[in-house]
This record gives structure tokens, C-alpha cells and sequence, in this order.
């Protein structure tokens, strides 16, 4: 069945969904994004989604395409025309359609904004009670990875020679260590229960779902180190695992060929994928 879509004001079946050959989202990668998910036809950590995408769209000197209001509005409706119980809104901001040109064009370009659905199981992933298997990638991006750009490329990249290796997904590596995963944030437990990730910087994504899982662990009782860890400390852990908007938290069980634990996801894990699912369901909009 085909979904509908929404073009720059407009609602389409998504086969009429067109957008110029000259944006500079398709010519540059001059774009910002956002994903929210969707359970039981509500939108998840939305205000801290549209938060940040106003920060990526300041860091870029970007015009905001609409207000908070609008965009949700447009989020709902989108939800409510596909019936998408569980799943995600993807919305695309760029900076609009121009002549070919390196310089940014004139301020006054109306940026182009883009939303579409797609019906997921988010709930109930089959990897969250496996556990999924990680492979080691250099991270090669560039320096500015807190902006959530479009430029997708090298993730992607990563993630098909991930897949290539046997593995589900990779971490990427930069000077020995672990920056975050292909879409992800990425953290470990040590043997002595402190639950680590990389603290805040240019070089990570600054994930809505991580902020979330750090202040539920606390909440729960859990020591947070904010720091840099190495592969090889990872590969000793406890217990790891990934966080995003679509996998909630998932538990990894394996790292470059190296078994965590007894292979099975483990019980901190479990336990902030269950708190942060409870809270979700809770606050969602």
C-alpha cells in the first residue's frame, strides 16, 4: 500500500512525492534530519527531537522550516493518514533548491522539508532478547558529528562491511577509541559496575535516547562514567550495548569475534530497555 508522504506543504501518495534535482540536500548532503518513534500511534521524546534539530539547523546557519507546533502537526497527521501504530517519522530539512554552487545561496532560499513514515516493529525486536554481534570499523567521518547531517555515506559504509564480516553492525574507532556505532550511541558495563560511554563532544551524536537511558540509569542506581573507552575495554566488559531512537536499548553480545559474558544479553541492559520502554510509553505524545 502506498504511504503518504509530506513534500514542502504538501500531503502525497508517495509515488508523486518529488523534490528539485538542484536542493542541496540531494547536490551537497546540505540537509538535517530527525527520526522520532512512534508506539501505540504516539511520538517519543518529540520535544527533545525538535530541540535538536534546531540546534543542527543553527550550527548550519539553516532556516527553520516551521514552528514546533506545525511540525508536530504534521508528525501526527502523517501517523494518523499511514496507521502506523509502531514504527518511525522521518523528517528532512535542507537548505533548500539553488544553482549549483559551493557558497551558500541567498538567505532568503526557502529550505525544503520532507516527512515520510515506516511501520516497524520497535516493541518486541527479536534482537533485543539475542543480543546482536559488533565489528570493529575505523571511524573515517568527518569532525562534526554532532550535527545529525545527512552525509550518511561512510555509516553506511561501515555497516555493509560490519555485515560482511559476519556482524550485525559496527563500532567505530578513532585513536584506539570507540566513538559510537553506525546510528547509535555505544556503551559498556565494567566488572566493577560502572556503566560507561563517551561523554558529549563534536566527535558523537548527541542521541535523545541516550540522554534518556543515562538519566534512568542514575534514576535506577547505576554509576555513569562520561569518558572515552578503548575496543580492547570493551571486549572485557560485562555486559554492552546500543541506544538509538529505533532500537531503544540493545544488548551486544559480541565484539570482533569476542563473547560477552555468557553470550546472552545481560540484566542491565534488560533492565534499562524495560525502564526505558515503561517511560515511553508514559510521555509519549
Amino acid at each position: 500500500m502506498s504511504r503518504t508522504v509530506y513534500v514542502n506543504g504538501d500531503y502525497l501518495p508517495e509515488q508523486e512525492a518529488k523534490i528539485s534535482v538542484f536542493d542541496r540536500g540531494f547536490l551537497f548532503a546540505d540537509a538535517v534530519y530527525e527520526v522520532t518513534s512512534v508506539l501505540s500511534g504516539k511520538l517519543v521524546d518529540f520535544a527533545a527531537h525538535m530541540k535538536r534539530l534546531e540546534r543542527s539547523l543553527s550550527e548550519l546557519k539553516m532556516t527553520t522550516p516551521a514552528s514546533d507546533a506545525e511540525l508536530l502537526a504534521i508528525h501526527r497527521e502523517l501517523v494518523k493518514r499511514n496507521g502506523i501504530d509502531e514504527g518511525m517519522v522521518y523528517m528532512q530539512v535542507t537548505r533548500g533548491a539553488a544553482d549549483r554552487d559551493f557558497l551558500f545561496p541567498p538567505e532568503e532560499t526557502k529550505p525544503s522539508l520532507v516527512l515520510f513514515t515506516q511501520a516497524m516493529g520497535l516493541r518486541d525486536k527479536p534482537a533485543a532478547r539475542t543480543g546482536i554481534k559488533i565489528a570493529s570499523v575505523p571511524d573515517l567521518r568527518w569532525a562534526r558529528r554532532d550535527i545529525k547531517t545527512v552525509q550518511l555515506l561512510y555509516p553506511s559504509i561501515a555497516k555493509t562491511e560490519a555485515k560482511a564480516k559476519g556482524a550485525d553492525d559496527a563500532w567505530l574507532v578513532e585513536d584506539g577509541m570507540v566513538t559510537e556505532g553506525t546510528s547509535n550511541n555505544a556503551y559498556i558495563l565494567t566488572e566493577d559496575g560502572a556503566l560507561v560511554t563517551r561523554a558529549l563532544s563534536h566527535a558523537i551524536l548527541h542521541g535523545i535516547t541516550r540522554a534518556a537511558v543515562l538519566r534512568m540509569a542514575e534514576e535506577d542506581g547505576l554509576r555513569i562514567e562520561e569518558r572515552s573507552f578503548t575496543l580492547e575495554e570493551a571486549k572485557r566488559a560485562k555486559e554492552a550495548f546500543i541506544t538509538s531512537a529505533s532500537a531503544f536499548v540493545l544488548p551486544v553480545v559480541e565484539i570482533d569475534g569476542v563473547t560477552l559474558g555468557d553470550g546472552a544479553p545481560g540484566p542491565v541492559a534488560r533492565r534499562l530497555r524495560e525502564i526505558y520502554l515503561a517511560e515511553a510509553d508514559r510521555t509519549a505524545i
